[in-house]
Formats: C-alpha cells, structure tokens, sequence
C-alpha cells in the first residue's frame, strides 16, 4: 500500500476493520446474500446492532445493498474495493483464522440458510414450507418427536442424571418402564417432583454424578444433558456411567461444542468452555465404552448460546 495521498483512505480501512462485529459480518457476506434479520440470527446479535455495523460498511464500501420488496438484501461490494483494500481483507480473514466464535457463526447461518429454503415466511413470501406451515396448524410443533420417542423399548429403565427440574424426564415417562432422575441439588429435585407428579413410573434419587445412588448393571439408558461442563473431571463421571449400565446399555450426552464465551466461567459457573469431539471419544475409551457417535446438533437461530452436540456411546 501506498503512503501520502492514500494515507486517509488506509487509516479509514483500519478503523472499519477494526470491530470483530464487522469482521463476523464481512466473512458471512461473502457466504451469501443475507438480510439484517438473517445476519442478526446468525451472529446471535440484536438487529440494531448489525444494523449500526452494516451502515459503517455500506458508507465505507465495504458492502453493496439491493432491495428485494420491503427487505434490503446486503452482499460484499469486492467490484468497487480497490485491489489495496481487498488485499487488506484477505490478510484480515488470514490473521482472524478458525475459532470456535467463527465456527459456529458458520453453523447457525447453515441453518439460517436452510430455514430460508423451507419456510416461505422466513424469506420475505419465496416459496417454500407451505406444506411445514400448514402442518403446524393443523397439528402444531411436537407430535414428530413424541411418535418418533415410541420407537423407545417400552421395558427400558433410564437414569436422568442431573436432571434438574425433570424437561427430560418428562419427555421420556410415557414411553418407558422407568426413570430414575438424579440430581446434586434439593431444590431441583424437588421442582422436578413437582413437574413430574402425574407420572407413577419415575424415582428420584439424591446424588453425585461421579458416585452415582444406582446399582450395577442397572440402568439401560443414561441421560447427561448440559451437565458435564459444570463438573471438574467429566471423566470420572463417564467410567462411574459406565459402572451403571446394563451390557449394551447407552450412555446420551447432550452439551456445549468448544466456544470461547470466557465470561460463562464467572456468570453461570461453567468450568469447561465445552468439549471438542476428540475429548468426549478419549471419556469413552477411559471408561471402556464403544460405539461412540459424536454429531453437532442443527443450532437454533433463536437460540443465544453456544452449539449444542449430541454423543451416545454403549457399554461392550
């Protein structure tokens, strides 16, 4: 880059890149086409801020904004950045590399993009999801997953371990023989006793994860949802698991992909900043279990937090 006259233009590059916001912006701009509200779920940002942070791009020419009926559809404007800038851009993208923040930027705007392609009111009246819409009027949102749980064996007994006020729990109840939930906490026990009290066929138990109040051999499905990141060794509890089920028993562990969110270590006491794929199969090995199957869930553009996975791994 050039010194002297373009000194200005270079000190005004500087200052548009120098917002992590933007950055996140400019890399899913140059994924597709997207609308503020598309941006804002994506980023898990409020609109009024990507909104703030497109105007600084669109004055800086970073970015080129068309009309598509009432929304404006934003995409890069890499036809009229000088060859300077877009250098600049591509040496921003290479120091920003791969971190968890971008990875799941990445994730929630596929299922951003996704959604655009089924649901008709997501994307400003294209077609699409007038099937999907008109079955949720008809029958509403949770029928799919309470047919698809009969596929559940009917004598099976489940641990919901750290169970908390018993969402899982009551999922579960009417499909299976019994469900034992087990909590650390008296309050959360008690809550979830008071969610669960029409059902006859759930147990609750007053215990630690990593010395489990169960039997050996004794459970054929265990459940640990959003739990393990709030425990110190999530590999002792993994083996004490495993101490607790059947032959071919199951182990589901719903929790955080790896993030970088530092701030939940001191407002809601996460230990661990989620777990990476690697980590959950070297659990596994530890306590002897195979079978591992380790797939990050579709992230929920409404949603606020970090990417949730899913892993269940079995008991030889």
């Amino acid at each position: 880059m050039k010194s002297g006259a373009e000194a200005p233009a270079l000190l005004q590059w500087l200052a548009t890149l120098s917002d992590l916001a933007r950055l996140r912006i400019l890399r899913l701009l140059e994924q597709d086409e997207l609308s503020v509200g598309e941006l804002a779920r994506a980023l898990q940002l409020p609109q009024s801020t990507v909104s703030r942070h497109l105007k600084t791009l669109l004055d800086g020419g970073w970015i080129a904004k068309r009309s598509e009926g009432t929304a404006s559809l934003y995409r890069p404007a890499a036809d009229r950045l000088g060859a300077d800038a877009i250098e600049l851009w591509n040496l921003t993208k290479k120091q920003l590399g791969s971190t968890p923040t971008l990875e799941q930027d990445d994730a929630r705007l596929a299922e951003v993009l996704a959604q655009r392609r089924i649901d008709s009111k997501a994307f400003f009246g294209r077609v699409g999801g007038e099937w999907d819409q008109l079955r949720r009027n008809l029958f509403g949102e949770q029928f799919t997953l309470e047919a698809l749980l009969a596929l559940l064996a009917g004598d099976s007994v489940v641990a919901d371990l750290g169970c908390g006020t018993g969402n899982a729990a009551e999922v579960l109840a009417p499909h299976v023989k019994k469900i034992i939930a087990v909590d650390r906490e008296p309050a959360m026990l008690e809550a979830a006793r008071k969610r669960l009290a029409g059902f006859r066929n759930v147990e609750f138990k007053r215990g630690e994860l990593h010395e489990l109040p169960l039997a050996d051999e004794s459970i054929d499905i265990a459940l640990v949802m959003l739990v393990l990141h709030h425990i110190a060794d999530p590999a002792a509890v993994v083996i004490e698991i495993g101490r607790v089920l059947t032959p071919r028993g199951t182990l589901l562990i719903v929790d955080m992909t790896a993030h970088d969110r530092e701030s939940y270590r001191h407002t809601m006491g996460h230990i661990h900043l989620g777990f990476e794929e690697a980590t959950v199969r070297a659990w596994a090995r530890r306590a002897g279990l195979k079978d591992v199957r380790y797939r990050r869930l579709r992230p929920d553009t409404e949603g606020k937090g970090p990417g949730l996975f899913v892993a269940t791994m079995r008991k030889s």
